[in-house]
């Protein structure tokens, strides 16, 4: 029988565990530059069978950090890092990349099968002014029965304590055609390049990008062992836009990523509080969209019972 530990490296980062195979690593201190918007991230993540399934300041992307909240477009601040889409100019590097900053660990508990830790954060602009209080949650669960997956749960809320009208979206709605990334975000390993996605009824790729759909998977194939790795996102019900548009590459790079802004902005006034849920997959081996979709029932009931 797997069983769960967590090793907490205090201040720093917290590891979770399953007989002896690290499956994700929670920075909650990182330690990253302010062109890249320092913020948490889950890196490395990995299948219960030990195969690495996300990247780390890839060359191409630097700000990319395994899973990670990150948000391009808050009104008219950069929680994603790096350069800021201008419509009309491309890509700018503007003096405008924020950083989610470590308030507290409020929570860390153990169970044989999960592991939960709750997280609160304060969000600061370049120029230092505090316009975001966030609360989040995270669990790490080894569901019964399975023992070729894992489920990782996210739930988000930010609160706006800014007197500044901070709504959020995406390059899309800011002019750019079919790049409405923006939320939670992952970064497959190198090797994912050319994997394949997955959703109801579809098995292809890049031509999903900008789809609605309540999941979306990516398999893709490691260096080394010639294995394969399937993880599939869930989004929450009731999150803002659900079904989501799903921002998801495959030519260039292996991503996924349930994007609530993609092509329409979401309103976040002084005081309001906008609540996200999550649940990420983490699978041995391929799957088609049957079996994707038995693993998204699976990260949908422990969406649903945290």
């Amino acid at each position: 029988m797997t069983r769960l530990s967590a090793l907490h490296d205090v201040g720093r980062a917290v590891d979770v565990v399953a007989d002896g195979t690290t499956l994700a690593q929670y920075v909650y201190v990182p330690t990253d530059v302010q062109l890249e918007s320092p913020r948490p991230y889950l890196h490395p993540v990995r299948t219960r069978g030990g195969d690495l399934v996300t990247a780390f300041r890839p060359h191409d992307h630097v700000w990319h950090k395994g899973i990670a909240w990150s948000l391009p477009v808050v009104g008219e601040h950069n929680f994603w890092g790096g350069p800021t889409y201008v419509h009309g100019e491309g890509y700018v590097q503007l003096e405008n990349d924020g950083s989610m900053d470590h308030v507290a660990l409020t929570d860390l508990r153990v169970a044989p099968d999960r592991v939960d830790l709750a997280h609160t954060l304060a969000w600061h602009t370049q120029a230092g002014a505090h316009v975001v209080d966030e609360r989040r949650t995270l669990g790490f669960v080894v569901p019964a029965g399975r023992d070729d997956a894992w489920v990782l749960t996210f739930e988000t809320t930010m609160t706006n304590v800014s007197a500044d009208d901070l709504t959020i979206g995406s390059p899309t709605t800011r002019g750019r055609e079919n790049a409405g990334y923006g939320g939670l975000f992952w970064r497959g390993p190198r090797s994912f390049t050319g994997g394949t996605l997955l959703a109801p009824d579809f098995s292809g790729g890049e031509e999903a990008r900008g789809t609605r759909g309540p999941w979306m998977g990516f398999v893709g194939r490691h260096d080394g062992t010639d294995g394969t790795s399937t993880v599939v996102i869930v989004d929450g019900t009731d999150n803002p836009s659900h079904p989501p548009q799903w921002f998801a590459r495959t030519e260039q790079f292996g991503c996924l990523n349930p994007a609530p802004f993609f092509s329409t902005e979401v309103p976040f006034a002084p005081g309001d509080a906008l609540r996200f849920r999550y649940a990420v997959v983490v699978a041995d081996g391929s799957c088609d969209p049957a079996s994707a979709a038995d693993l998204a029932a699976v990260g949908g009931r422990e969406m649903l019972s945290r």
